[in-house]
């Protein structure tokens, strides 16, 4: 049965207006509110949940054990008329509470009796309601976890389901907690913002998932939604977003290209907190290069802390084309310093800079080494631009 018809029902009968709440006392449906008002029903009616200190007054009568209706007090610090709560239970498990404002006048134990012989159709219809959203989200993560698996007709499902439209591009994004770990606490954190997100984005049909390590969000259409992901999530995130594709059936192709991107947006700082794929560059190029795959001089010096000046004047050396006058620039060096630090990289590398084939190995190991982690870079100091005297 329906729950708004049957609270309607009731209230019609007592001529008296009520509100069910489920078994977390968050607002499921409420009648036309004709009766007395306090301050607690408004403000549950407008949030659609009541305050912690009000659930928590309320807990502390008893209404989580009770089976059968109880009167509890009012407290005017709380804005709270005395009420009566009628436990809603199937199979003696709460699902609920079913509320009235006793007073003007206060109910009669009749009335309370048909309130109580209401309460087994409203449960059975609260446990039917929760089972079929249970199931429909554990179909939906089902399928979406298929999809980034490439697994046939996963897309369908969805599709099917009215969960994705038919013919519209999809966009994935990705977003890595700046802290590590996967504890519980952190995937709670990212699943509640990301069901607070998809409230907000309903209109692109939004899907999520959130793995071991990262969170993922899917979009119809080609934009992505960085910004808001970096707001609603509840802890920093590094974000990646892959190229949009042109169904659903390839979200698997934008994921695998958001999950490169959160890789250098974390290992890159230069990106700042988030990165589109084809936005990426050189890191692009690198996304399917083993890490291990470097120049073997390079990595020679990248195993020891003291050469870590001579990696970054390459970097920089390499970044610039050679150009000797912007690199002194960039790193506020003497030319006869940066000279120096370049004939050190040949002898302790092994390699000659006058070579294009070893200066592209060694431009693609510096990149190759920074998505690893393996080399780091010192921030550059800021250029002064000067315009002139003043």
């Amino acid at each position: 049965m329906d729950l708004q018809r049957v609270v309607d029902d009731l209230a019609l009968r007592l001529e008296r207006p009520l509100l069910l709440e489920d078994g977390r006392q968050r607002v499921v449906a409420y009648s036309e509110q004709d009766g007395p008002m306090d301050d607690v029903r408004r403000h549950s009616i407008l949030r659609r949940h009541t305050t912690p200190d009000v659930r928590a007054f309320l807990r502390a009568t008893g209404i989580h054990e009770a089976t059968r209706p109880l009167r509890t007090p009012g407290a005017p610090e709380l804005g709270l008329l005395p009420r009566v709560c009628v436990p809603v239970r199937h199979d003696g498990l709460p699902l609920g509470f079913l509320w009235f404002i006793d007073a003007a006048p206060a109910m009669t134990e009749p009335e309370i009796a048909v309130a109580a012989e209401v309460a087994p159709t409203l449960a059975l219809t609260l446990f039917h309601e929760s089972m079929a959203s249970e199931l429909a989200s554990r179909r939906e993560l089902e399928a979406v976890t298929g999809l980034l698996l490439r697994e046939p007709d996963a897309d369908r499902t969805l599709i099917e389901a009215g969960a994705f439209p038919h013919n519209q591009p999809v966009t994935v994004a990705v977003a890595r907690p700046v802290r590590g770990g996967a504890d519980e606490t952190l995937r709670l954190t990212l699943e509640r913002g990301l069901l607070a997100l998809r409230r907000c984005l309903a209109r692109h049909h939004p899907l999520h998932l959130v793995r071991y390590d990262h969170a993922v969000l899917l979009t119809a259409g080609t934009r992505a939604f960085p910004e808001e992901m970096h707001a609603a999530l509840g802890t920093p995130v590094l974000v990646g977003i892959g190229s949009p594709r042109p169904s659903l059936s390839l979200a698997a192709e934008s994921y695998e290209e958001a999950l490169h991107a959160a890789e250098v947006v974390a290992n890159v700082p230069e990106f700042g907190p988030s990165a589109e794929w084809d936005r990426l560059g050189v890191y692009r190029m690198l996304s399917g290069v083993p890490h291990g795959n470097l120049h073997p001089g390079l990595a020679r010096l990248l195993d020891e802390a003291q050469h870590r000046p001579l990696l970054e004047t390459l970097e920089i050396y390499l970044d610039l084309a050679g150009n000797a006058q912007a690199v002194s620039r960039r790193l506020r060096l003497h030319r006869t310093s940066l000279y120096y630090r370049l004939r050190r990289v040949e002898e302790l590398a092994e390699t000659d800079l006058r070579d294009g084939e070893e200066r592209l190995s060694l431009h693609l190991s510096l990149k190759l080494a920074r998505l690893s982690g393996r080399y780091r870079p010192s921030p550059l100091p800021v250029e002064i631009e000067t315009t002139g005297p003043c």
